[in-house]
This record gives structure tokens, C-alpha cells and sequence, in this order.
């Protein structure tokens, strides 16, 4: 079997689980934020915290709950690694310094997972399984709360309450990522993925010196950071480990783990609106941009231009040769297209047009499918901008789920999808204008702009993936990239909340003879075209001097 065929069939394969558990999970997910039922034990977390779950917030009550909880997390992560060589399961290492506490700390409150440490000579046990693998299931389900209560906004009429915070927060946690998790523990286990609380073992000799490699519960953590779309890897290599992804069908189990949950949000969506055909609109516009792209980094990275490629079979440098060329390329274009951050290969070493794809990719604001409920929320906002859109073609106010979008809804939603390449592209600008930062880049050129735009681009999409050969970790970078974390994903969240109470308090607007029927495909295809059209408006002139340079060089 030829590398493409191989990589067509795997691609076959995971779209086929992926809709097969498509109406059975996003079913679910609607019923657990539907219901009025308390179990046990989120009784006993709603005591602990001193939280009342049936009482609903407004969309400033809501949004309070989401920034207190989150600066708590932050808080606590820090002091955390700012006191882990005290702590025990440290592994001997050393509490981690402030610059790098703080960067890391806002990273995974933030669902970014940005890492500019070595995993396994940096964090000891307590701080990987207390802190980060924490952070890897309240934040995603932090993210989740915000989509739904977005999708409450069109749900509801008349009313500013959009639910309550801590429930959902709860809910999420214990209902879905929980469980989720658990099961892809155990097939990771079963699979060859390590699960201990081991020390330092001396492995053998290397080039003169010794060669060490300590444990962890590498599984369970592997398992919540792709189902989550969290992306911070036990090791440096992240998911090329042999630790974290030990063959070639774990490989594939993990893209599914981390685009399952973004995907069937979208049924989700269609049950608690009451319509499944609306679900099934954004679910064809998320699906048509990632297949597009991942046809397109296959070609790109199969494409043989020279005997090396030739005789590889494509371009191979920085890619497992446990997963291939198709694999990985299928890895690379759904861990940028979602804000999950994990890596089977190194992007850096991915053709000049190939890497243009995976910083593409995080561009369009990871909606397709996106993060575990920023992805709806984002593809939802786009939604509300393509409508105006149409509205404005055939001069009449547009509507939405027969709710309409008039200069409130309309301003927040700009605001919305300015303010991440507003972090990106002016972030970017300073660090290549000052005269230290530039030398932590490994290379010159388009290749080196590149890095420093991959960077800022990954930490306000709260990506998390690196290009690699940037030296992330020094005082600028690791502040810069934690502003640029934290700003690209609360401010964001502020605009979605404030959007989703405005739509909530308007009264339904009867469908008529003019009103655009956004469950068609006439509509996914103009809502398409509306996310390709903006951020390339936006972001073209970065991407010539960086991508676009490279690709049309070489």
C-alpha cells in the first residue's frame, strides 16, 4: 500500500468514528445542560463551593463566575510551580521561576497548554497531576459553559438568564470529560501508553553521557489533553513521544479524541435551538474547511519535488516514522484547526506552504471544528457576521434563529473577531521591531518570521502548538505570550457573554417569505466564504512575509 492511499484510508477511517458517535455524544451533551437534576456528588461540590445551581445569571453574573474561577486557577498553578521544590514527587527538580510560573500558569487555565519548558526535566508529579492535569478538564469545560450559554441566548426569549456557571462547570466536568477521559485512559494503557508515579531511571549510555527517562500518569493526562483540546504534553516531544502515542492507531485514537467534542457540539446546538438541521449547517461548514485543509497539507507535504522526497515518499524531516506523511499531516491540519495544541511531528519541518496551512489554520479563529465550545462559539459569532452580510445584499435587517441582528449584536460580534489579530499581528510587529527578542529565533528570514508569528498566533488562539526552533523560553517571550493567552481568551469570552444576553432578552422574529433559511447549504457555502475572505483580508500580509515567502521560493 502506497503512503497516499495509506493516508487516505486513515482519513476515511476517523471521519467514518467520527460520525458515528456524532448523535449519540452531542445528544448527550444537550440532555446534561437541558436537565434539572443534581447528582450526588455535584451536590457535594455545590456545598463546598457555597454555589446555589438553580439559580440563573445574567450574562454579567455568568461572565464574574468565569473570570473568578480563572484567576483562582491562575493563582493557584502558580504558586504551585513557584513552590514545587518543596513539594513532595518533585523528582529533585527545582521550584520554576517567576517569568516561566506565570507564562505556564496562564497557559493551561487558559486551555492554550503553550509549554517553553522540557516537560520531563521541569515539572515533578504533584504539579503535572494536581496542576496541569487539573486545568486540562475545568478549562475545557469552562469553554464548553461559554458556547452553551450562547446557544441559550437563541434559545431563550425575553430574558437576560442564561443559566448558571457553576453548574455547567460542574456539569461539564463530572458528566462529560470525566468519563470521556477514563475510557481513552484505558485505551491508551491497553495500547502501550505508560501510567505510573515512577522516579528517575537510568536507561543507558549516550554519546559519552547517561540517558534518563522518568514516568508519570502520562496516560490519563494524554487522554483529557486531547478529549479537552488542551494540547501540553508530559514530554517535550508531546504526542511524537512513544510514552504519550505509542503506535500508529493511538495516533489515530487521538485525532478523534480531540475533534470528537468540538464536532458533536454542533448537535448540541441544533437540539437545545430546536432545530438539528441548523446543527447540521455549521456542522457541514466546520467539516468542508478542515477536509479542504487537510487535503490540501497532503498535497502539499506528498508533493515530490527531488530524489530525497522521492525516494521518502514525501516530506518526511520532522515526522515519525511510525505515522507517516498522511497522518501526520491529518495530526497537524486538526490540532491547529481546533485550539488543542498537541504535535505528532514538528511543524517547522513541514514544507514552507505546509506550515502556512497550520498557522492558516489557527487564523481562522479555530472553528472548524475549534476547541471543546470555543469552536462553536466562534463558528456562532461568524454566523451572526455572515448574516449581516446577507442582510445587507438584499437590504433588510438580518435575522438568526429568528432572532435579530441589529448595531448591538453586530458591533459585539466585530469586536469579537477583531480583537485576536489586533494580539497577533501587533504582538508580532514589536517583538520583530526590538532588538533582543529576534535572537531567540533559530532561523533568518521568512522561515524566522514565521516563528515569532506562529507563536503569537498560537498563544492568543489559545493553540498552544510551537513551530519550533523559537526560543520561547526568556523573560519577553514568556510574558508577552501569557498577555497574549490570557487577553485572547477572556476578552473574547466577554464580547460571546454580552452577545448571548442581548439575544436572549429580544423576542422571536416570525420567519417569513424573505427571511434567509440559514439551515441550507446556500448558507454554509456563504458562511464559508465569509471565514476564508476575513482572515484573508486580515492577515494576508503577514502570512506574504513569512509562509507564502518560503512556499513560493522553494
Amino acid at each position: 500500500m502506497g503512503p497516499v492511499l495509506a493516508g487516505f484510508l486513515q482519513l476515511l477511517a476517523l471521519t467514518g468514528a467520527l460520525a458515528l458517535a456524532y448523535i449519540p455524544l452531542g445528544t448527550y451533551m444537550a440532555k446534561v445542560y437541558s436537565s434539572d437534576k443534581h447528582w450526588r456528588v455535584e451536590k457535594w461540590t455545590y456545598r463546598a463551593i457555597g454555589a446555589d445551581p438553580d439559580a440563573e445569571m445574567t450574562w454579567t453574573a455568568y461572565l464574574r463566575g468565569v473570570l473568578a474561577f480563572s484567576a483562582v486557577g491562575v493563582l493557584f498553578l502558580y504558586l504551585l510551580q513557584r513552590f514545587q521544590g518543596v513539594l513532595p514527587g518533585s523528582l529533585g527538580f527545582d521550584s520554576v521561576d517567576p517569568a516561566q510560573s506565570f507564562n505556564t500558569a496562564v497557559s493551561f487555565v487558559t486551555n492554550t497548554n503553550w509549554q517553553s519548558y522540557y516537560g520531563e526535566q521541569t515539572m515533578g508529579h504533584v504539579v503535572q497531576t494536581a496542576g496541569l492535569a487539573v486545568q486540562n478538564f475545568v478549562s475545557a469545560a469552562v469553554g464548553i459553559a461559554v458556547a452553551v450559554a450562547l446557544v441559550r441566548g437563541f434559545a431563550r426569549s425575553r430574558t437576560g438568564e442564561l443559566g448558571n456557571f457553576w453548574a455547567d462547570l460542574v456539569r461539564g466536568t463530572l458528566r462529560i470529560l470525566v468519563p470521556g477521559a477514563a475510557i481513552a485512559a484505558i485505551v491508551l494503557v491497553a495500547c502501550g501508553a505508560i501510567q505510573n508515579f515512577s522516579g528517575i531511571h537510568e536507561v543507558g549510555q549516550f554519546m559519552g553521557g547517561s540517558q534518563q527517562w522518568n514516568g508519570g500518569a502520562v496516560a490519563s493526562q494524554e487522554a483529557i489533553k486531547e478529549f479537552g483540546t488542551n494540547g501540553g504534553g508530559y514530554f517535550n516531544a508531546n504526542s511524537a513521544h512513544p510514552f504519550e502515542n505509542p503506535t500508529p492507531f493511538t495516533n489515530l485514537f487521538e485525532i478523534f479524541l480531540l475533534l470528537v467534542i468540538p464536532f458533536s457540539l454542533t448537535r448540541t446546538f441544533g437540539v437545545m435551538v430546536g432545530s438539528v438541521r441548523q446543527g447540521y449547517a455549521i456542522l457541514a461548514t466546520m467539516a468542508t474547511i478542515w477536509l479542504g485543509f487537510t487535503a490540501l497539507m497532503m498535497w502539499t507535504e506528498f508533493a515530490h519535488h527531488g530524489p530525497a522526497l522521492q525516494l521518502a515518499g514525501g516530506a518526511m524531516e520532522g515526522k515519525e516514522v511510525r505515522f507517516g506523511v498522511g497522518s501526520s499531516s491529518i495530526f497537524a491540519v486538526s490540532t491547529t484547526l481546533t485550539s488543542t495544541g498537541a504535535v505528532d511531528s514538528f511543524h517547522s519541518s513541514f514544507t514552507g506552504l505546509g506550515g502556512g496551512i497550520t498557522i492558516l489554520g489557527m487564523q481562522l479563529g479555530e472553528i472548524a471544528p475549534g476547541g471543546t465550545g470555543s469552536g462553536l462559539y466562534g463558528m456562532l459569532i461568524m454566523a451572526v457576521i455572515a448574516v449581516f452580510i446577507a442582510g445587507l445584499m438584499v437590504g433588510r435587517t438580518p435575522e438568526y434563529l429568528g432572532k435579530k441582528i441589529g448595531t448591538r449584536e453586530i458591533k459585539l460580534a466585530a469586536c469579537y473577531i477583531l480583537i485576536t489579530p489586533a494580539l497577533v499581528l501587533v504582538l508580532a510587529g514589536i517583538s520583530m521591531a526590538l532588538p533582543t527578542p529576534p535572537h531567540s529565533m533559530l532561523n533568518s528570514g521568512a522561515h524566522g518570521f514565521s516563528e515569532v508569528l506562529y507563536a503569537f498566533t498560537s498563544a492568543a488562539n489559545n493553540n498552544g502548538s510551537a513551530f519550533a526552533g523559537l526560543n520561547a523560553n526568556t523573560d519577553w517571550f514568556n510574558t508577552m505570550l501569557g498577555v497574549a493567552m490570557l487577553l485572547g481568551r477572556f476578552l473574547p469570552m466577554v464580547f460571546v457573554l454580552a452577545l448571548a444576553g442581548s439575544l436572549g432578552e429580544q423576542k422571536p422574529v416570525p420567519v417569513t417569505a424573505g427571511t434567509l433559511r440559514t439551515e441550507k447549504p446556500l448558507f454554509t457555502g456563504l458562511l464559508v466564504g465569509a471565514i476564508l475572505i476575513i482572515t484573508g483580508l486580515t492577515y494576508f500580509p503577514a502570512l506574504a512575509l513569512g509562509p507564502l515567502a518560503e512556499g513560493l521560493a522553494s
